[in-house]
């Protein structure tokens, strides 16, 4: 699958700060919001999400934040039917990072060895 996305700009983002196009066609495509955030994001803030979601006509999307998530913006997000929302929280975001390789430089490897006793078989 080739996906395709675009960031929105600032003032004219409606709640959206990005879309990925999941084929060239754009039949399906993934609406993002992303927040640098000190706290928790709390219900209303997914709440806020989920109406620009509808303002876009739009089935999925994605809420990622550096912060955390409250249960009740959790359960809200788990409880939309009429779309998807993933919620992604910084812990989260920093393992996704890491699993893909991106915005992460990797600073050193360990290679673990053991002894493999079939290389001994046969020596004597």
């Amino acid at each position: 699958m080739e996906l395709h996305r675009r960031r929105i700009p600032g003032d004219e983002d409606g709640g959206i700060d990005g879309i990925i196009k999941e084929d060239r066609l754009g039949l399906e495509s993934v609406y993002i919001q992303a927040k640098k955030w000190e706290g928790t994001i709390s219900r209303p803030q997914v709440q806020q999400f989920s109406g620009a979601l509808d303002g876009k006509g739009a089935r999925k999307g994605v809420f990622i934040t550096t912060s955390r998530f409250s249960t009740e913006a959790r359960e809200y997000a788990e409880r939309a039917t009429a779309k998807r929302i993933v919620l992604v929280d910084g812990a989260e975001l920093a393992q996704l990072m890491m699993e893909h390789g991106v915005g992460v430089t990797t600073v050193a490897t360990y290679a673990v060895q053991k002894v493999d006793p079939d290389y001994f078989e046969g020596m004597e």
